[in-house]
């Protein structure tokens, strides 16, 4: 069982009427290990979620959770999961607590077990202090650590999140980004939709871009940022009367150069370290004042640029919009 992927996408499609939402979408994720779904707003992210936790039916291809078919055991997977959607669903008049608990008797689980693992779950994360607060008056972070504390009580060995970290402050989503890091290192499998490439950058092992409802690429942060193009050495200079001899020097070592002048910037088009190494030297010994110099690679915007022609928007997700879609159709 050990060599079962935890998440498999296998030939996923989902029709509403005419419009395909997704289209042969097939991926897979090993145990452990975190899957971020990447793609512009309408792309079918949400929708393969929602087949993959056995809220949507597919209309054909299917999936497998921890070796569970979505369509054929539906149950199985169910209590192989948590899910975790992209607004708190936790009841607001409850306290912390009890909102952990009522999913526990919910499952079924013996209430010396429901007890134990409500006090771990709200020691680890952070909200013991707070455990016996009815939950509206929680802050946002709050009750996103709440609502994957409610998903986690049966301890599934995998985890979807879909916009885990939306309309939180920064500080609330690094706080959660932290949380997620400690899961997977006690062994949890994360599948998360996330309209912040960063986060993706930051907790992602590979990535799966999709688009139009199909998967256009895939690969590890790295290995798609360099297919948006390569890396590029970033040269700020002290004083902006020493950009045309900079360019000189620069055009001697490197190729592909690119003078800012009202930022006193050169950038230049670099295979990596090897090239900043080449340059820091060749400045080391021109004379010449610099405030800055480092290696900037394209970022995940610039691979949805090059992918799919536009950058990322930074806006809701489409839950909203496909969940709409799913009922008008029916």
């Amino acid at each position: 069982m050990s060599d079962v992927p935890a998440v498999e996408a296998i030939d996923l499609v989902k029709r509403f009427g005419d419009n395909a939402a997704v289209d042969g979408v097939s991926f897979s994720v090993p145990r452990g290990s975190v899957l971020g779904m990447l793609g512009p707003n309408g792309a079918g992210k949400t929708t393969t979620v929602r087949m993959l936790t056995t809220l949507s039916r597919p209309t054909s291809g299917t999936g497998r959770v921890s070796g569970h078919d979505v369509v054929a055991e539906p149950n199985a997977v169910r209590r192989s999961m948590g899910l975790t959607g992209q607004t708190a669903t936790v009841d607001e008049l409850l306290t912390g607590r009890e909102n952990i608990r009522l999913i526990g008797r919910l499952y079924g689980l013996p209430m010396k077990y429901i007890k134990q693992v409500s006090d771990e779950l709200l020691e680890r994360f952070t909200l013991t202090a707070a455990a016996d607060r009815i939950a509206k008056t929680y802050s946002g972070g709050m009750r996103r650590r709440l609502d994957l504390a409610v998903s986690l009580v049966a301890h599934p060995p995998v985890l979807f999140l879909d916009e885990p970290t939306t309309g939180l402050d920064p500080r609330s989503r690094s706080e959660l980004w932290e949380v997620l890091r400690g899961l997977v290192r006690d062994g949890t499998t994360l599948l998360l939709t996330t309209q912040y490439l960063e986060e993706a950058d930051q907790l992602a092992d590979d990535i799966v871009v999709i688009d139009k409802g199909k998967v256009i690429a895939r690969g590890t942060p790295t290995q798609l940022k360099d297919q948006a193009g390569r890396a590029s050495v970033v040269v700020t200079l002290t004083h902006e009367a020493d950009l045309a001899q900079a360019e000189v020097l620069l055009r001697d070592c490197v190729s592909g150069v690119h003078v800012e002048s009202s930022a006193r910037r050169l950038v230049a088009q670099a295979s990596g370290l090897a090239d900043m190494t080449l340059i820091a030297g060749v400045f080391a010994d021109s004379g010449i004042a610099i405030d800055d110099l480092g290696l900037k690679r394209p970022s995940l915007d610039d691979v949805f640029l090059h992918l799919t022609g536009h950058r990322a928007e930074l806006a809701a997700d489409t839950d909203v919009e496909e969940s709409a879609v799913e009922e008008a159709a029916r």
